[in-house]
């Protein structure tokens, strides 16, 4: 019988975030907001078929973690797995039309699977499939924002999928690890956890070499984990491998999430996350999230607009840390439309901050100056109170 795998824990930077081992672990106890990625190696059992034992193990913990107060989201693979079984193919295609094909046929039978199992707890899902473009499009990006803050308010599991059937090769994520991360990013996720057939990251590759050691605790800005991670051999249902969850960690770090990479068939493995056990490899941002956020959003943004600021706005703005709402504007400048980036200024020609707006120019032009409430008797409808969420708004 083989000894226990060794551990290891990767030196890395002390940040806000990073005390020690056991701290990091009973911190996640106290995170609200996971996105939980299940691969398709987890997802088949032995008969190619949806493994719905699993699946329903998985949604019982789940339930308990929303019992906890817990919001999650669930980026699940598993739609061309299905599709393969359903349609009797004993190998992956590698013709893009097919996959497309086996993808519309499986997401059928994925979603049945997941929507069966919370039924059974008085839960509703929600089936989101993304593309590349609704993540980088600004304005499809606070469409996608507003749906999934809208879902985890009403309490219902949103279950989301890379839209496989439609995506052209070039707009693809690739793997649903980095669609996991980029909707980490987009709702500000707390923690990332990535279910797959692995009990972690070790530093080499624990099927060639028995004495690997297991990889505890690292920073998502270490050199040494693209290094030591290996894409490893692409299974026959799915894609990726260690290489992509490290690169999909450092993306989520992005926004101040936390990754951990854990095995997804380890009882109670959700439960156990949420209750500070020391299991799998957790990858820690360099930044606290709402630094890491700010960051992220000043540094990518070219400005369409410019709002200029009454002084009360702009003490609230640098006080407070509160939205931008219409009342407080007072000159709107420029050709935007809705998730471009827009400057706002005092009134003395000084930038102070920068946003992704939640209304065109011209809508902005009829709504400042007023209170929220009257956004809809001005517009015929309303997305949003704010002019600029205070998530999507970074102080200069």
């Amino acid at each position: 019988m083989k000894g226990k795998k060794k551990e290891s824990t990767i030196p890395f930077m002390h940040t806000l975030y990073s005390l020690d081992i056991m701290n990091q672990r009973q911190h996640l106890a106290n995170s609200k907001r996971w996105v939980v990625k299940v691969g398709s190696s987890l997802l088949t059992n032995s008969e190619r078929k949806l493994d719905k034992e699993l699946i329903q193990t998985w949604v019982e913990q789940i339930v308990a973690l929303r019992q906890r107060g817990i919001e999650i989201v669930l980026v699940s693979s598993g739609a061309v797995a299905e599709g393969m079984a359903r349609l009797n193919w004993h190998r992956r295609p590698h013709a893009l039309y097919e996959l497309q094909a086996a993808a519309a046929v499986g997401q059928m039978g994925l979603i049945q699977a997941y929507e069966s199992c919370f039924l059974r707890h008085g839960l509703h899902t929600a089936q989101i499939l993304l593309t590349h473009d609704d993540l980088i499009d600004r304005r499809r990006y606070l469409n996608a924002r507003s749906t999934l803050r809208t879902l985890l308010k009403l309490e219902v599991i949103p279950v989301i999928n890379e839209n496989d059937s439609v995506a052209a090769e070039e707009l693809r994520f690739g793997d649903n690890d980095t669609l996991a991360a980029l909707v980490a990013n987009l709702i500000e996720a707390n923690l990332l956890v990535i279910l797959t057939d692995q009990a972690g990251m070790y530093e080499q590759d624990p099927k060639s070499n028995a004495n690997a050691k297991l990889i505890r605790l690292a920073n998502a800005s270490d050199p040494q984990l693209e290094a030591m991670a290996s894409s490893g051999r692409q299974g026959k249902w799915g894609q990726g491998g260690m290489l992509t969850k490290v690169r999909a960690a450092a993306r989520a770090a992005r926004s101040g999430t936390a990754t951990l990479i854990a095995a997804g068939r380890e009882q109670n493995v959700l439960m156990s996350i949420v209750e500070g056990k020391e299991i799998g490899t957790l990858i820690l941002p360099s930044q606290n999230p709402v630094a890491a956020r700010k960051q992220w959003l000043a540094g990518q943004l070219k400005v369409k607009g410019k709002l200029v600021l009454d002084d009360g706005a702009v003490q609230v703005l640098k006080t407070s840390g509160r939205s931008l709402l219409p009342v407080g504007v007072i000159a709107v400048e420029g050709d935007f439309i809705r998730g471009e980036v827009v400057a706002c200024y005092n009134t003395n020609s000084q930038e102070i901050a920068r946003g992704l707006v939640n209304y065109s120019s011209g809508e902005a032009r009829k709504i400042m100056r007023q209170p929220s409430d009257k956004i809809e008797e001005l517009l015929g409808y309303v997305d949003e109170p704010e002019l600029i969420h205070r998530d999507n708004l970074a102080l200069i």
